[in-house]
């Protein structure tokens, strides 16, 4: 085990965003665990490793549900950062059975694979008049006019949200996913309790309406499912629900597609394929959320020690799972460095594993191929009209914009 300090990781160095894979390579050669201080994490590179702590039930997305904070030998969060945290804690990602295998259940119900196709032909329209507009424009910034719009509106109509509060989504989205980014300031905790309390109180009022007069809707759907025994969803988990779908509903989606058409604009010879041959597309999607995943990091709690590689992790400590790293693992993948919108055998874990697999996998994938295909299509000769910054973030990895030109 190397101290990851020695090596070239570090997530504040806007070298190391650029392009963190380099460093990835160097953990995965110099040890299967490595103890992070400065965020006071273990940090698991390899895709066997993460694939199988996804699966683990010795960790955790939460504590809480076995221990107190100080039981735990952890502190409690601030009180002022509590609109968060009862925000955040009540979502099944950061819940575990049985409330995790409830509620999951209960959102399954609602949220099922007929209520996503049904979506499908809302989302390729959409998909189409956004890049319309794009085009018609000759260009602009492929971020804000076609990846953002595109997942918060096919989100906002699931969940019944009027097409007159939908601005409002997107910045409370940001400001609560800045909490997930490693060792968050105050200023950035600051927005994020703002943000959830002004989104907690718009949803209480939107359920409140739909409680009166139902609709055909997911947030209607929340609220009627149930199941054998009755047992509902309370309101704080159908708030927590919608928030949730909103957040890991667009950002992925989101960050998938710039990252994804960056990528292909640095390949040319594989856009130029996947120009060729529409049918690419399948295989297009997972082989970029694979060569530049949107989710770089993903956490768990050590509730029972664990030993990796010899080295005994204590209760206690924090797992870091790097799935950017897993995702470049020569172990799993030929010349992982090289994007290869052919590849078949394709395990990426970008939408992580075991009982927290993403739920919206399937609408990521809908809207993704709609966006693509609609660019394809409209766009043929879409190119790169100015080098993007990178969002100077690490766990939620992205782009500020994606200038284009036709």
């Amino acid at each position: 085990m190397a101290a990851a300090s020695d090596l070239a990781f570090d997530p504040w160095d806007p070298a190391f965003l650029a392009d963190p894979y380099p460093a990835y390579a160097e953990l995965r050669a110099r040890g299967r665990v490595h103890y992070y201080e400065p965020t006071d994490q273990w940090l698991v590179p390899h895709h066997a490793d993460v694939s199988a702590l996804l699966r683990d039930r010795r960790l955790g997305r939460t504590y809480q549900h076995r221990f107190t904070h100080e039981d735990f030998g952890r502190t409690a969060p601030p009180p002022e950062h509590e609109p968060f945290h009862v925000l955040n804690d009540h979502g099944m990602l950061d819940l575990e059975p049985p409330d995790h295998t409830r509620i999951r259940r209960l959102v399954s119900k609602a949220f099922t694979p007929r209520t996503v196709e049904r979506l499908k032909p809302y989302v390729q329209r959409l998909a189409g008049e956004l890049v319309a507009g794009l085009v018609e424009a000759g260009g602009g910034d492929l971020l804000t006019d076609v990846a953002e719009p595109l997942p918060v509106a096919v989100i906002a109509e699931m969940l019944g949200i009027p097409e007159a509060d939908r601005g409002q989504l997107r910045p409370w989205s940001a400001d609560i996913c800045g909490m997930y980014e490693l060792n968050p300031s105050q200023e950035t905790a600051t927005r994020a309790v703002r943000a959830s309390v002004e989104f907690s109180d718009y949803l209480r009022e939107l359920i409140a309406a739909r409680r009166k007069e139902p609709g055909d809707d997911l947030i209607s759907g929340l609220i009627a499912a149930h199941d054998e025994d009755d047992d509902r969803l309370t309101e704080q988990e159908m708030i927590s629900t919608a928030v949730l779908l909103l957040n890991a509903g667009h950002e992925a989606t989101v960050n998938a597609t710039v990252n994804g058409w960056y990528a292909l604009f640095r390949n040319p010879e594989q856009l130029s394929a996947l120009r060729a041959d529409h049918s690419l597309i399948p295989s297009a999607i997972e082989e970029l959320m694979r060569y530049d995943t949107p989710l770089q990091l993903f956490e768990r709690w050590v509730l029972d020690e664990v030993e990796i590689a010899g080295t005994t992790i204590p209760r206690g400590a924090e797992i870091a799972m790097l799935f950017g790293s897993a995702n470049h693992d020569r172990a799993v993948f030929d010349t992982p460095s090289a994007l290869d919108l052919t590849r078949r055998d394709n395990p990426h874990i970008s939408f992580s594993a075991g009982i927290h697999y993403c739920i919206g996998a399937p609408l990521a994938r809908i809207e993704l191929a709609a966006s693509m295909t609609a660019l394809l299509k409209q766009a043929p000769a879409l190119r790169l009209a100015a080098e993007p910054e990178r969002k100077p973030n690490f766990v939620i990895r992205g782009l500020s914009g994606l200038e284009v030109e036709l």
